[in-house]
């Protein structure tokens, strides 16, 4: 496997990946579920669906929903009715606008929403029964590392899935989402957030990212068993899972 390729959203050599990440998510918080299910014309809704009949294989009761955004992975995931779901995000502007939307929908009581940054976990080693990351991990300053720690927080026989974007390789949907991708997704996304950068660092990062069997290979080196992936939309996004 070749060596990643670094893609910062602002590209500011005084800053790192991780810090840029959370000013973008700060920056476009507030209009960030709109784009999001706008620009995914509502499909990510579906592909969370998918994700979360795979982690329900293992009946999770303790689910934690990493770079969990305003939380829509935290709530798909109540469908397996857990006991507690814990969603973790380093972008406080994101937490923000989750935790009203929790209380708004009578969530709260179950979902807790806090501060935490994905390649050092807040809790305890063997906590969770099963865990999340939607679009997610294509952000991670150190992929090896953070996958390590969200492994470490999984009980024994846990489950991790993680949901994220791929690129797609036949024809017309390599083409169609190529052309999307790069300039309908920039366009409405600087349009609609005022944040230029924030939108185009999304097709770049997605470009850079290590998808299909060089992420499969990684989840290996660092432990995980059992590692499954599959497709879907055509290849646009891929759902991996991986036991501890």
């Amino acid at each position: 496997m070749s060596e990643q390729k670094v893609v910062k959203p602002y590209n500011n050599d005084a800053s790192s990946k991780k810090e840029e990440v959370a000013e973008m998510f700060n920056n476009i918080s507030k209009r960030y579920d709109f784009l999001n299910h706008f620009l995914s014309l509502g499909i990510d809704k579906i592909w969370r669906k998918k994700a979360i009949r795979v982690l329900g294989e293992v009946k999770p009761k303790k689910i934690l929903d990493i770079a969990t955004e305003t939380g829509d992975f935290a709530i798909a995931s109540l469908k397996l009715n857990p006991e507690q779901v814990v969603g973790v995000d380093i972008s406080q502007g994101m937490l923000n606008v989750g935790k009203v939307k929790m209380k708004k929908k009578g969530y709260d009581h179950i979902v807790s929403m806090q501060i935490g940054d994905s390649e050092d976990l807040p809790f305890d080693s063997n906590h969770f029964d099963g865990l999340t990351v939607g679009f997610g991990v294509r952000n991670y300053q150190n992929l090896e590392k953070g996958l390590a720690d969200m492994l470490r927080v999984l009980k024994p026989e846990g489950k991790a899935v993680i949901l994220e974007f791929s690129k797609p390789k036949k024809f017309p949907i390599k083409q169609l989402f190529g052309f999307y991708s790069r300039f309908m997704i920039p366009f409405f996304g600087k349009f609609i957030s005022k944040d230029k950068r924030a939108y185009e660092y999304l097709p770049e990062s997605v470009a850079a990212f290590p998808e299909g069997q060089d992420f499969i290979n990684i989840m290996k080196k660092v432990g995980y068993k059992d590692i499954k992936s599959q497709l879907v939309s055509g290849g646009i996004a891929t759902i991996y899972s991986g036991i501890k």
